[in-house]
């Protein structure tokens, strides 16, 4: 490459931080990082020495690979040039690279710390601290328990190994878990490395405090110890909207304008937690005369329906007449500097973040300024009408059972308004014919597994319960009991009635919060039912293979013990006792259950 090739190649480079390579052909003839990757490939026209003259007249090509730091850009060459060894590098004598954590491409896969990643495997790093990565890995295994072993031991076995005993593997190897739970732990694993710090901090943080309160102090120093490790793992770029260091009370601002509408997104942190969201509409008149009274003059007029003007009106009037924060982050200057004056005057801290938690706090409040609202936003709107928080995560429960047989619960998870399918889980219950009860087992479990730090989804905003009042009731008395404060609503079927701690409602039959709760509704009850016919046709063919019991005989079985395994269980007295089982049909009985 010549000086002109160069120069054209550096100028259709990013201004971010990465790793750069010069190629010619298959070969790696040099690695180096860079803060700037543009700026810094660019002084290769002009080279410094013969030695580096010699290597860009070399290369054909030059690649590049863009990172978040600059230390992930450093770590990066660090390993590239452990493994490719160009020879225009100086490279350590000692074959030290630092490791990476990586998922097996394989159906299903493990995880593993490695410095030389398997072909075709997902890899994470690289990382400096191995033994925080060990400790991270270790707490992945555990709260999601994935496989590490190697192929040769994973093979052909006939029961799970001690790892499964130890609670570290779900035992994919002999089927104790189904291909698509085990795929969703991983999936849950892996949004951690890619910097969802809370999908493992957060059960952590649960089950440490758990312990505590058991009295179980030295349990809850090692999870102490373990959680500590995971909230480091990222640094600052892993903890977006939650650093506990962090003692300040912050708003954080950013405003969306379509045409006539503007809105305006609040998120309020306290103590590094979001602890409150809303979200604020102003009218293009509204913006205008608060501009003027701030003395934009005839500016108002011309930009009143900017983010930076809506920002200046909201600033304007939300704060007029509430307390101040410590600091306001916004997604924009405000149009009008004399409002940004008379906070700064009241010691609050006003900035405009340009990296860091800050910026990813202003992302966030930029997408929900975003969110349109009325009927094309059906979770605020809905949210709007329940008198809560815009319910993002909805999660719907039903059971569904055969008159007290093969009794199922669907737990469904919809995301702002969709199936988020990867979150729906799924639990056989207690054998009887008792719909209150039933309900009430099934959120209680819901409730036992958030509370303990068991359940790697997030806490949703709202629970729907298929049915009326008295499911409702049944709900309201499993989160009482576990002390779970989720708000949680029922729709009855028949009338399409909403169902709220506070009475019965008939919304319009075409409103979009409405219909948002039934969809959620139809899917829980269509999950549950396909749940409950495949726990059916497993009792069903197990009984069915039994010589001596046909389907009267099954049908008495099972209205009589309430379910196979209490079948598996019965004494020969008690399994004679049923009409149409003789001793020669117990025997039989007990020896193929």
């Amino acid at each position: 490459m010549d000086a002109d090739a160069v120069r054209e190649r550096a100028g259709s480079l990013p201004t971010e931080p990465g790793v750069y390579q010069f190629r010619a052909g298959e070969t790696t003839l040099y690695v180096g990082k860079a803060l700037d990757l543009r700026d810094r490939v660019r002084s290769y026209a002009d080279p410094r020495s013969g030695r580096i003259r010699g290597m860009v007249e070399r290369a054909d090509r030059i690649e590049f690979a863009v990172t978040d730091t600059e230390t992930q850009a450093l770590l990066l060459e660090a390993n590239l040039i452990k493994r490719l060894r160009p020879r225009y590098n100086v490279r350590l004598k000692d074959d030290k690279s630092y490791p990476l954590v990586a998922f097996t491409d394989h159906e299903v896969p493990r995880i593993e710390v490695t410095r030389d990643p398997e072909a075709g495997a997902v890899a994470y790093g690289p990382f400096t601290d191995v033994g925080r990565v060990e400790t991270v890995v270790k707490a992945i295994r555990d709260e999601y328990r994935l496989r590490g072993c190697s192929d040769h031991k994973y093979e052909g076995r006939e029961r799970p190994c001690l790892d499964y005993e130890m609670g570290i593997c779900s035992a994919p190897c002999t089927g104790e878990i189904d291909a698509e739970g085990y795929a969703e732990d991983v999936a849950a694993a892996r949004r951690f490395f890619e910097g969802e710090t809370g999908v493992l901090a957060d059960p952590l943080r649960r089950r440490m405090e758990a312990a505590a309160e058991a009295n179980e102090f030295e349990r809850a120093a090692n999870l102490r110890d373990r959680l500590e490790a995971v909230e480091a793992f990222h640094g600052e770029g892993g903890e977006a909207v939650s650093d506990r260091r962090d003692d300040r009370v912050v708003d954080v601002l950013a405003a969306a304008v379509e045409g006539e509408d503007a809105r305006v997104a609040r998120l309020h942190s306290e103590r590094g937690q979001l602890v409150d969201r809303s979200r604020h509409r102003l009218d293009a008149a509204a913006v205008t005369d608060a501009g003027r009274e701030a003395g934009a003059g005839d500016e108002a007029d011309a930009d009143a329906n900017t983010p930076a003007a809506v920002l200046a009106a909201f600033l304007a009037q939300y704060y007029a007449e509430r307390e101040f924060p410590d600091a306001v982050l916004l997604a924009e200057r405000p149009a009008d500097s004399d409002v940004v004056d008379w906070l700064e005057a009241e010691g609050v801290a006003v900035r405009v973040p340009g990296a860091g938690r800050e910026a990813k706090l202003v992302e966030l409040a930029l997408k929900n300024a975003r969110k349109r609202g009325g009927r094309d936003d059906p979770v605020g709107a809905l949210g709007d009408r329940l008198g809560i928080a815009r319910p993002e995560r909805i999660e719907g429960f039903d059971v569904s059972h055969a008159q007290g047989t093969a009794v199922v619960g669907s737990d469904v998870c919809f995301v702002d308004g969709s199936a988020e399918t990867a979150d729906y889980r799924r639990k056989k219950l207690t054998e009887r014919n008792d719909d209150y009860a039933n309900m009430r087992e099934l959120v209680r479990w819901r409730a036992e597994r958030a509370a303990a730090g068991r359940d790697d989804r997030p806490d949703p905003d709202l629970l729907l319960i298929d049915g009326g009042e008295g499911q409702l009731g049944a709900a309201r008395d499993a989160l009482a009991e576990t002390g779970w404060d989720v708000p949680v609503v029922a729709l009855a079927k028949a009338e399409e009635l909403v169902v709220t701690p506070t009475g019965t409602r008939r919304w319009d039959d075409d409103a979009p919060e409405l219909h948002l709760l039934q969809r959620v509704r139809d899917e829980a009850h269509r999950f549950a039912v396909s749940y409950h016919q495949t726990v059916r046709d497993e009792v069903e063919t197990v009984l069915d293979d039994v010589p001596g019991v046909g389907p009267e005989t099954r049908r008495r079985l099972l209205r009589r013990f309430g379910s196979v395994e209490n079948v598996r269980e019965a004494s020969q007295d008690d399994l004679t006792d049923v009409d149409g089982v003789g001793d020669a049909t117990a025997d039989t009985l007990r020896e193929r259950l």
